[in-house]
């Protein structure tokens, strides 16, 4: 493995990289574009902080990428459609510098609050305006969190310590999260009208860019007070200023802007009632020792176990929770397979059918899988992490159902391909962690290990087939490990399912499909 860090990182966390045997782990702090793209091409993962601006032309030059680490929280530096799209993982660290974001927060909501600013340099200044600077207390005042993650959430338990009422918005947070630390979740016109003090910890988004404008900064409570340590576009930076010269905005403090660093003639940052801090947020020396440790554990742990981990681009899973899907994402890859490789025509839609304990699992990785290998057979760059967009690409309709129902087995994966020839339909289980079963073809129960060559027959339920087959097979020498049928209830239609220990002939394959009662052959290679 080769691991470029391109910024500066705590050295612990380059230490435990370095401390895997035949790791390469090279540091190459202040690269230019081109250096980048030269040096990146050899490499399987990067590392990076918040000013190397990943771009698509940097992404496209490295072949062996598979992830892009990003020591800190905001990943609007890295092309992240670029980087699904060829399959690599975006991943951030967002625990390690949470606290001291948060702890900046409420230092400037003090200095907001108290004016402490502009008394200490009147005080230096031989001055004492004592009366000048009366301030108000965050006692009993309301605090409302633009964003309730972690960051989020580590400000409000501070805040409370004040007896501040915090409210929060946060549309993809639930409920029970907020009430653990009684904080009330609220509609976003509620939050601007309630808010004595408003701080934004939300990352910059299509969605969340300039969420507060003209219109949104209209509809605040006259006098509030506006905190911004995420990001700098979050704001409409002219709205703000004319806010803050009608009073509608008593005063802000950014640690952000959208041009970093400012021009001096920036209008922000010379303006009377606004406190600019140079990005700090994270500038502990706490924080990036943190952000270092936790980004190499999480490189670390997808380049050893594929454990993916705070990825931007793909669902979160632990260590655990990894070893546990682990059975049913090699279920579903081989499901998607076999349905695949058995089945004509264009593809319109992939439908899958969750039962029993399969239901309590991640199914989103376990979908991803089943797209990997409907799309391996005739796709080089398909991945989980792109294997969604690729389908979404080519137009292909995605249905994933649960079902309550119950079935033969304790888990079962129910697979239907459908294209403009007609439907393909596969189930398959886990007996045991080592015993992954083909169990339902076209329906008809049969059970087959998922593993090697494996050849798949729909025939009229003759006598005769199954010695015809196995006298073709051995008059080539392709030995048999597993025959498996089944026959429908209702019509004369039977399948087989036949493992080999070895490859099969398109000749051979040929052969037995011409055989009188055979209606279909087909070879799956797992």
């Amino acid at each position: 493995m080769r691991i470029l860090i391109i910024e500066s990182l705590a050295q612990s966390g380059i230490d435990l990289l370095r401390a895997e045997k035949d790791w390469e782990v090279i540091v190459r702090p202040h690269l230019l574009p081109k250096q980048l793209t030269k040096e990146i091409q050899q490499c399987d993962a990067l590392v990076v902080r918040g000013q190397t601006k990943v771009t698509s032309e940097i992404i496209q030059a490295a072949p062996r990428l598979k992830l892009i680490g990003r020591a800190g929280t905001g990943v609007d530096n890295i092309d992240l459609e670029t980087a699904t799209q060829r399959g690599i993982v975006v991943m951030n660290s967002p625990e390690g510098n949470s606290i001291s974001v948060a702890e900046l927060t409420l230092g400037l909501m003090l200095a907001l609050t108290r004016s402490i600013l502009p008394a200490s340099f009147s005080t230096k200044q031989g001055k004492w305006e004592k009366k000048n600077f009366t301030g108000f207390e965050l006692k009993d005042k309301t605090l409302g969190i633009v964003g309730f993650g972690k960051i989020g959430s580590e400000v409000a338990r501070r805040a409370k310590a004040f007896e501040m009422k915090v409210i929060a918005y946060d549309p993809f947070v639930s409920g029970h999260k907020a009430a653990d630390q009684a904080v009330e979740l609220v509609g976003w016109d509620r939050l601007l009208s309630a808010s004595d003090i408003l701080t934004l910890h939300v990352p910059l988004l299509d969605q969340t860019k300039e969420i507060l404008n003209a219109k949104s900064l209209a509809r605040m409570k006259k006098g509030v007070r506006l905190i911004n340590t995420a990001r700098g576009e979050l704001i409409n930076e002219f709205d703000l200023a004319e806010a803050l010269d009608r009073g509608r905005v008593a005063a802000a403090a950014l640690d952000v802007l959208s041009e970093e660093p400012p021009s001096v003639e920036n209008f922000l940052v010379n303006h009377p009632k606004v406190i600019v801090t140079p990005h700090i947020a994270a500038s502990t020396l706490e924080a990036q020792q943190e952000v270092g440790i936790e980004i190499a554990e999480q490189v670390k742990a997808f380049l050893k176990h594929g454990v993916i981990q705070n990825a931007i681009n793909f669902p979160w899973i632990s260590l655990d929770q990894y070893q546990k899907l682990g059975p049913f994402i090699s279920l579903g890859e081989k499901l998607g397979a076999v349905v695949s490789q058995i089945s004509s025509g264009r593809i319109n839609q992939i439908s899958i059918r969750y039962y029993g304990d399969t239901v309590d699992n991640n199914t989103n990785i376990i979908g991803n899988a089943i797209i990997v290998g409907v799309f391996k057979s005739i796709l080089c760059d398909v991945n989980t992490i792109n294997a969604r967009k690729l389908l979404a690409q080519r137009d292909i309709e995605l249905v994933e159902t649960r079902s309550s129902r119950q079935r033969s087995y304790s888990n079962l994966i129910s697979v239907r391909l459908k294209t403009d020839m007609g439907e393909e339909w596969v189930e398959g289980t886990i007996l045991s962690k080592d015993k992954i079963r083909l169990v339902s073809l076209d329906g008809i129960d049969i059970e087959a290990p998922l593993t090697g060559s494996i050849l798949c027959v729909r025939n009229n339920d003759t006598p005769g087939v199954i010695g015809q087959i196995g006298m073709l097979l051995g008059s080539q020498r392709v030995n048999i490990a597993n025959f498996a049928l089944g026959r429908a209830e209702i019509d004369q239609h039977a399948v087989g399912v036949v493992n080999v220990d070895s490859s099969i002939s398109d000749e051979l394959l040929s052969q037995i499909s011409r055989l009188p009662s055979i209606l279909f052959a087909k070879v799956v290679q797992l």
